[in-house]
């Protein structure tokens, strides 16, 4: 009886036809563990924004200092996405995603321990570090080992986590200022993520590296053994094989190894659009999610007729105006779960590039809602409600969107240097509003400030619209062909309601 021959196929192909019949454990913990990763970033920067008043409080910080305590943790996640991230195309998806967790962990430890404010803003910025490095690598360990037809839906549903944590991160906030009156009580806000974190650092340990990266590196026999524990549940590779690519001559991959090497290969064709699209709409997003993000329990708490800075109260004033400012919050980030909750039942249907351009237009609908609150006796409600239509506009589009872009329209052998320049790139926008919102908003006022937050929101929309890619059921291969920069058809683009 003759023996079949195993089919050759692509990387993709073999998880694609595989993943018919469900996803293997490999997966599940794969895309489990990535979905932490984001969960983390949520409640930590979240739990910055309640924390802060009782740290500016215990250390008499000034406006600014509070600005460089709020953008502390960006500030590191915009080194560790550009600076660690591209780390991910040379060394592989995997090392990074234990190492990075581990230096989660250990930052938190310092935070929660730290006796001095240098100290503090030190393993402040290691946890961005860590958190920085794993926007682009937690993206590509879903969307390298997921098949095409649930990638998108399984990358925002992961990086949906950030809002779980986000809430995560108001509501342990309240839990802990409920309980206690203690300055020093934002201490135990951040040590109580140290033990998840280190779980889930010992629990990366069990997953495996990219086999899309492995067979870009021409480790075939690897990318299968690890196709076979993805796909089947084990490393017999016997029963695939990997489409193998034609042989290149030393001088070609010197040429590609250096072009790799440089960020200059972003900004040249074809992948400048690419680059423009991702960067440009999250830089313009961010201004607004960790403005707003940030500093609610703030604007909250300023809006009842409080004050949150804590720099001439009691500690009882400090601590019920922040608890004040974190219970309205908790309430307006819920809306960031609703506006998950929506995208991800039409990311697939409607498309990446038209959710991002409504939800744009739709922060910046919510925006000047809440920015008219500056010509009514009381503004609760225009604050309230502007801020409930911006975190559901935010997570329905941009903020969601501009993540599961970013992981799709680069090719295998540049998609951790891209991924990481776009989360860069975003980072750039959040730690300048986290940095100058505290002094904006004492110099300009909330109305003009949020003003200024709706343009940037409509222009997010107009760049989206300009740049948009179509990755819709589009393979990896495919990507990595250029098959990818295709533009939608032509068509007038979405109007607001």
């Amino acid at each position: 009886m003759a023996v079949t021959a195993p089919v050759t196929r692509t990387v993709s192909e073999h998880i694609d036809e595989t993943g018919q019949a469900g996803l293997t454990a490999l997966q599940q913990r794969t895309w489990f563990l990535a979905a932490a990763g984001k969960f983390f970033e949520g409640m930590i920067v979240f739990l910055v924004g309640v924390a802060t008043p009782l740290i500016a409080a215990q250390y008499s910080l000034s406006t600014a200092q509070i600005g460089l305590v709020t953008a502390m943790p960006l500030l590191g996640i915009l080194i560790g996405a550009s600076a660690l991230g591209g780390l991910a195309d040379k060394v592989g998806r995997r090392p990074l995603f234990l190492w990075e967790m581990g230096l989660l962990t250990a930052c938190l430890v310092g935070v929660s321990f730290s006796n001095s404010l240098p100290i503090f803003l030190l393993f402040l910025l290691g946890t961005g570090l860590a958190l920085g490095s794993d926007y682009p690598v937690a993206h590509l360990m879903i969307s390298e080992t997921l098949p095409t037809k649930i990638r998108g839906r399984r990358v925002l549903a992961a990086f949906g986590f950030q809002a779980v944590g986000a809430v995560a991160g108001t509501g342990v906030g309240m839990l802990v200022l409920s309980q206690r009156e203690e300055l020093s009580d934002w201490r135990i806000m951040f040590a109580l993520v140290i033990i998840p974190a280190f779980v889930v650092t010992i629990a990366r340990i069990f997953t495996a590296q990219s086999p899309h990266w492995l067979a870009s590196k021409g480790r075939y026999d690897e990318a299968e053994a690890v196709l076979a524990a993805l796909c089947f549940g084990d490393h017999k590779a016997g029963d695939l094989r990997i489409t193998r690519e034609a042989p290149v001559a030393d001088a070609v991959k010197a040429d590609q190894k250096a072009s790799q090497s440089s960020i200059k290969t972003l900004f040249k064709r074809p992948l400048r659009r690419a680059t423009i699209l991702t960067s440009v709409p999250w830089f313009l997003q961010d201004l607004g999610t960790y403005g707003i993000g940030i500093f609610t329990p703030i604007v909250i708490a300023t809006t009842l007729g409080t004050d949150t800075t804590g720099l001439d109260d009691t500690v009882s004033g400090v601590i019920a105006s922040d608890l004040q400012g974190a219970e309205g919050a908790f309430i307006i980030d819920t809306f960031l779960l609703v506006g998950l909750a929506v995208a991800l039942f039409l990311v697939d249907r409607v498309g990446r590039i038209r959710l991002q351009v409504v939800g744009f237009i739709g922060c910046g609908i919510g925006l000047a809602i809440a920015a008219s609150s500056v010509f009514f006796e009381n503004p609760t409600f225009a604050i309230f409600a502007g801020f409930m239509i911006f975190n559901f506009s935010t997570n329905l589009g941009p903020n969601t969107m501009t993540y599961v872009l970013a992981g799709e329209v680069f090719p295998t052998r540049v998609r951790g240097k891209g991924a990481g320049f776009a989360a860069s790139a975003g980072k750039v926008g959040a730690v300048l509003t986290a940095f100058l919102f505290p002094t904006l908003l004492d110099v300009w006022g909330q109305g003009v400030l949020l003003t200024v937050l709706v343009a940037t929101s409509l222009l997010g929309a107009v760049i989206t619209w300009k740049f948009r890619i179509n990755t819709v059921g589009m393979s990896l291969e495919q990507v990595d062909t250029g098959a990818v920069i295709e533009v939608l058809p032509a068509a007038p683009a979405p109007r607001a309601a």
